[in-house]
Parts: structure tokens; sequence; C-alpha cells
């Protein structure tokens, strides 16, 4: 199977966009693009979600290039570092164990979890076992100082966002103002609203995270 990076040039190709031009609309460099293309680099959060907007690209067609996770540990079981902590990646998505979700089955089990690594220290599970465009259902790991944007900015797109937060604390900005959530909180957002999430505490941050309506046209 692609690995990930493969598929973002394919569907970049196919689209018909030169690699500066692709860049220039995603307004990062060009070298940035093909390290991304060629698994030598890690997206951030929001780059991720700039590249599948500009190519009409869903997150489950990247599930389904990345592969299932490696086995991890009961969520019962895990200690601070939470079950990524004894994983290995190579590359900038990791292709991991297959064959991930049974799609005849609405269950999706931990040892079928497809997984997404981006930069800044953000890990991304899913946990839908159907393909929707519309909808990502996610449980995100966000290690110490990971951030879904690099520095200081924010992002936005369409959509709207619900997290609740199992360990950890996330600090969630939104326009001028950040919220910090802990174990038990809840939020949600409009997603067109200028964001960024940032785990400035002392131990990872385990959260369920979904998006609705990302792909819709206007950002």
């Amino acid at each position: 199977m692609a690995g990930v990076g493969a598929q973002l040039r394919a569907r970049r190709l196919a689209a018909g966009l030169s690699l500066r031009q692709f860049a220039r609309d995603l307004g990062v460099s060009a070298s940035l693009v093909s390290q991304i293309e060629n698994g030598k680099s890690r997206p951030s959060v929001a780059t991720l979600y700039a590249i599948c907007n500009a190519l009409d690209l869903s997150l489950d067609e990247l599930f389904s290039s990345a592969g299932a996770a490696e086995p991890p540990r009961s969520d019962a079981a895990s200690g601070p570092a939470g079950d990524h902590a004894t994983h290995s990646y190579h590359g900038a998505f990791a292709k991991l164990n297959e064959p991930g979700p049974n799609v005849s089955s609405p269950v999706v089990r931990p040892t079928d979890r497809r997984r997404l690594v981006l930069d800044s220290g953000v890990t991304w599970d899913q946990l839908s076992a159907a393909q929707d465009f519309g909808v990502d259902f996610l449980r995100v790991r966000y290690e110490v100082g990971g951030s879904s944007v690099p520095g200081e900015q924010l992002t936005r797109h369409s959509g709207a966002e619900y997290g609740y937060i199992i360990s950890g604390t996330l600090d969630v900005s939104l326009g001028f103002d950040t919220y910090r959530v802990g174990p038990g909180d809840a939020i949600s957002f409009d997603s067109s609203t200028p964001h960024r999430l940032t785990n400035n505490g002392d131990v990872p941050v385990e959260a369920v995270w979904f998006v609705h309506g990302r792909n819709q046209t206007g950002y």
C-alpha cells in the first residue's frame, strides 16, 4: 500500500498542480511540501487540514494509507505516557500493522485503530469504522509541548469541533481567549474561529475529538 506522502503527491499531480504552485496556495514553502510528500517531514495539524481541503481529500483516505496501529496496552492500564509510549514510528506518517478496522463491523478495537503521526508531538487515532467524508472522529494525543499549529500562529477552517479530555490539560486558544481544559472537561467551538490547541502541561494529553463539516467549502 502506498504511503501517505506518496498519496498526497499523486493527488496533487492528478490535480495538475506544480509543487511550487501548490505550496503558494497553501502558504508554505515548496521544500516543506516536498519533504512531506517524500516522507521526510510531518505536517502540523493545520497544514494537514489545508492539504486535505486543497486536494479534496478525506482523512479516511489518509488513514487507509497509514495502516493500523500497533497493539496498544489497554486504556485503563496506560500510565502517564499513554498507549503510544512504546511505539516506534518510521517516516513522516507511520504505515503500521495491517489490516485496520473490520469494515463489516461497527466496532473499532484498540488494535484496529488507524494512526497518523503529525508534527509538533500530535498523534491521531481513527475511532470510526464507517467512511464519512464530513466527519473526523479521533482519539488525539498531544505530547508535552505539542501544538496543532507551529509557534504562536492560529488556524481556522470550516466545520465545528467537539473535544473531551481524558487525561492531561490542553490549552485551547480561540481568538483572543485561551481556555484550559482538563480531565472530564469538554469543549466545543466553531472551527472558523482562529484557534490553536497546545499542551503546556507536564504530562501528555489524551482526548477524544470530533470534527464535523471540515470539508465544507469556505476555508
